[in-house]
C-alpha cells in the first residue's frame, strides 16, 4: 500500500508564475517507509512538503496523502499527518511542557494518551520541561518539534531538513530516533541537504531545481554509476584540481572533502595519470580507486 502518491506536481512563484520551485514531479512512499528527498538549498523540498501537508496549493498534478487528495481532503489530511518545518516554529515564549500540551489540546487529544510513541525522545527533554522553548539549544528544541509533531500519532511523518543547523551528535541522535518511529509503522518523509545522510533512508530522491533526478535505494543510485572513479591528493589542491581537469582521460574532476575525485573515461591509465600530474609539478601525489557515493551520483546526474 502507498502512503504518499505523486503525479506530476509542480509549484511555481511570481507574478507571472516565472519561478518553477517544482517541476512536474512523480513519485511514491510506501506505508511504514523511511524515504528521504535530498538535495541542496533552492531545490523545492520545502515547496513539495508544504504542498504534500496542504499548506500551499499546486499549480498543476495531483497527489495523495493516505489515499486522502491534497486539495479535495486538505482537514483529513491535517488531522493525520505531523509536520517538523525546517525553521523552529513553536511557540517560543511557552514553556517545553505548554507546548506539547497546547499541540496536543489542538488535535483533540493529550500527551498522557499518546506518551508511549513519544517517551524516548521526551525524556531527553522532560529535565527542561519549565524552561521557555526559546532558552532551549538547537538540539533540545530540535527533539520538542518531533514530540510536538507526533503527540497526534499521525500515520505519515513530514521533517523538512530537521538536522540543519544541530551539532554532529544531535544529528546522530535524530537519526536513531527515525529509526525508531519507523517500527511504530510510521511513514517518514524526511528531506536533508547532506549527502550522508541519504543512506540511512529506505529509498531516496535526488532532487535538484524542482527537478526528481532519480529515485531508488541508496545502492541502486550509487550502482548507476558506472564510470571509474579516483581520489586524489597533493600539496597543492588547487592546481591539482587545474590539471585533473585539462587531463584527456578525466570526464569530470571535483573537490571532495581533503580529496578531488576524478571520474575517468573508459580504458584509462592510471600510471599515465600519475605521470601527468607529476610533470606538471603536483608532489606528495596520493591516488586511490574509490566506489561511487550518493555524492558522485547526483553530481553526475546534475550535470547530465
Amino acid at each position: 500500500m502507498q502512503s504518499v502518491t505523486i503525479n506530476n506536481l509542480s509549484k511555481n512563484y511570481g507574478k507571472k508564475d516565472e519561478i518553477k520551485a517544482v517541476k512536474g514531479i512523480s513519485f511514491e512512499v510506501s506505508k511504514g517507509e523511511l524515504f528521504g528527498v535530498i538535495g541542496p538549498d533552492g531545490a523545492g523540498k520545502t515547496s513539495l512538503f508544504r504542498m504534500l501537508t496542504t499548506l500551499l496549493f499546486p499549480d498543476g498534478g495531483s497527489a495523495s496523502v493516505d489515499g486522502s487528495d491534497i486539495i479535495k481532503d486538505y482537514k483529513t489530511i491535517r488531522n493525520k499527518v505531523g509536520y517538523m518545518p525546517g525553521r523552529f516554529s513553536l511557540y517560543q515564549d511557552l514553556s517545553v511542557e505548554e507546548n506539547l500540551n497546547f499541540f496536543a489540546t489542538i488535535f483533540n487529544t493529550t500527551v498522557k494518551k499518546n506518551y508511549d510513541l513519544i517517551k524516548d525522545i521526551y525524556v531527553q527533554i522532560e529535565p527542561f520541561k519549565k524552561r521557555k522553548a526559546g532558552k532551549l539549544s538547537g538540539g533540545m528544541k530540535q527533539k520538542l518539534a518531533l514530540s510536538c509533531a507526533l503527540i497526534h500519532r499521525p500515520v505519515v511523518l513530514f521533517l523538512d531538513e530537521p538536522t540543519t543547523g544541530v551539532d554532529a551528535v544531535s544529528r546522530k541522535e535524530f537519526w536513531e530516533m527515525l529509526k525508531r518511529l519507523k517500527k511504530q509503522n510510521i511513514t517518514i518523509l524526511v528531506s536533508t541537504p547532506y549527502m550522508d545522510e541519504a543512506g540511512l533512508c529506505d529509498r531516496i530522491g535526488l532532487m535538484q531545481q524542482g527537478k526528481l533526478l532519480s529515485v531508488g535505494t541508496p545502492e541502486e543510485i550509487t550502482s548507476s554509476f558506472k564510470q571509474k572513479i579516483l581520489a586524489v591528493k597533493a600539496n597543492n589542491m588547487y592546481q591539482l584540481l587545474k590539471d585533473l581537469n585539462a587531463f584527456n582521460e578525466v570526464q569530470d574532476a571535483y573537490s571532495f572533502g581533503e580529496y578531488h575525485h576524478a571520474v575517468m573515461k573508459e580504458n584509462y591509465n592510471k600510471e599515465e595519470l600519475q605521470q601527468y600530474l607529476e610533470n606538471k609539478g603536483d608532489k606528495e601525489l596520493v591516488i586511490q580507486d574509490i566506489e561511487p557515493t550518493i555524492e558522485d551520483s547526483f553530481m553526475q546526474l546534475m550535470k547530465n
